[in-house]
């Protein structure tokens, strides 16, 4: 056992007594984080950084799988949640709160004409399929990237147990920058459309026309367009990739960094289709959660008052020009490319030489663990992300690459690696 993480390891053979995995979240998990290299518990975070239980620092580029937008322990959102904490949680009625953060997010997002709230992405993603089953009277749904747990969705891949195969078999998932894939999934008249529900942008840039042409096509099948905000939106600009792109659909899904990690969803979207909430049953005890709704209008204040979307697309450019030089220099772009958002980018690992990606992921997981960076595959940049953070990264990644080039030229990898390799995991972009 690494001394390194050792408090770590014995926390996790502690928690999987109790806990399925040992977390509550599978890219917290064994899953996704090799054994006996790596950190599974934080102790504390602060502003980019991150400590883990056996006091390891880092710079953490994940963010709380992109949930923390702001940075760490937030002295605004913290302040705004301690004043409404003196005044209480949740109530018998309905808070002032609701209605202010409503009018704040109709305010700044383009399709925003109502809004409800829930917890998790996948209550705002499951309430949107369901209002827009509700609205169109149709029941079949297409899908592009990732939508979270519920039947609805996870019935369609390879994460389907305990699904049941009729719920599975109304989920039709097509490939992102695909038109024709669209077109045919819209085109089966014995399975009418409800609703095209997808991440405006993941891990590739839309092509020319591509989202324009999606909302064209999906409204003259009679279906509604739902925009999966959850990690986009507050990120890519102040009113997400509809605002970026100028594409607006006809609902919205938000979440994560609206409130800085603090539990707060949203669906939100055209007046006469959000209506349909009056009658559709989407309910919470803790929907109304003040603690949340104090954070998410902080998070929306610093956001219109501050250049929070300028400055982590600033440092995240200043990323992928640093890594993209550094792929050449050491040789590795043949099996590592860099993708995606200035805020939001992805190392995409390939196979090279008989040597499998997730081989290679692994070791580069348990190499820049070592080096106090902080991530499982992607750079999430918060406001708090500073010049030298990113240099900190592109030095850590001058240590690496080589390591990684040379391991798959040597044909080493397996005497580089400390651990066993991660297993493929279901793919959901």
């Amino acid at each position: 056992m690494s001394t390194r993480y050792a408090k770590s390891e014995q926390q996790l053979a502690r928690a999987r007594n109790v806990i399925p995995l040992g977390a509550q979240t599978f890219s917290k998990s064994i899953t996704q984080l090799p054994q006996n290299v790596s950190p599974f518990f934080a102790h504390r975070g602060l502003g980019a950084r991150l400590w883990d239980i056996d006091g390891n620092e880092y710079v953490d580029f994940n963010n709380a799988l992109c949930s923390v937008t702001l940075g760490y322990c937030d002295a605004d959102v913290n302040t705004a949640v301690a004043q409404q904490l003196e005044a209480g949680t949740v109530f018998t009625l309905s808070h002032a709160l609701e209605t202010e953060v409503a009018e704040r997010i109709c305010k700044m997002v383009p399709c925003a004409e109502m809004v409800r709230f829930g917890k998790n992405g996948s209550d705002a993603t499951s309430g949107a399929i369901r209002i827009a089953r509700a609205f169109t009277g149709r029941d079949q749904v297409i899908s592009c990237g990732y939508h979270g747990w519920q039947d609805w969705y996870i019935g369609a891949t390879a994460r389907n147990k305990g699904v049941p195969a009729a719920t599975s078999a109304m989920n039709t998932m097509i490939p992102y920058n695909d038109l024709p894939a669209l077109e045919k999934a819209l085109a089966q008249p014995d399975r009418p459309v409800a609703a095209v529900i997808m991440e405006p942008m993941n891990v590739a840039y839309p092509a020319p026309g591509y989202l324009e042409r999606v909302a064209e096509i999906t409204r003259a099948a009679g279906a509604l367009l739902i925009f999966d905000e959850t990690i986009t939106g507050f990120r890519f600009s102040k009113g997400g990739a509809q605002e970026l792109f100028g594409v607006t659909p006809d609902l919205a899904t938000l979440g994560k960094g609206i409130a800085n990690g603090f539990p707060l969803s949203v669906v939100c979207g055209r007046r006469d289709v959000m209506m349909e909430m009056e009658e559709v049953f989407f309910s919470f005890t803790m929907g109304g959660e003040t603690l949340s709704l104090a954070a998410a209008k902080a998070v929306m204040a610093k956001l219109e008052e501050q250049p929070v979307v300028e400055t982590m697309n600033a440092r995240g450019t200043q990323l992928v020009r640093g890594v993209t030089e550094r792929l050449t220099r050491h040789g590795v772009e043949h099996f590592i490319t860099i993708s995606g958002h200035p805020t939001w980018t992805f190392l995409n690992f390939s196979d090279a030489d008989d040597i499998s990606s997730w081989e290679i992921k692994t070791l580069w997981l348990q190499e820049i663990f070592e080096r106090g960076i902080l991530s499982v595959g992607s750079h999430v940049i918060n406001y708090s992300h500073t010049e030298a953070d990113i240099d900190r990264l592109l030095q850590v990644y001058d240590e690496v690459f080589p390591i990684l080039r040379d391991a798959i030229k040597q044909k080493s990898i397996r005497q580089w690696l400390k651990c066993e390799p991660l297993q493929p995991l279901f793919k959901v972009r």
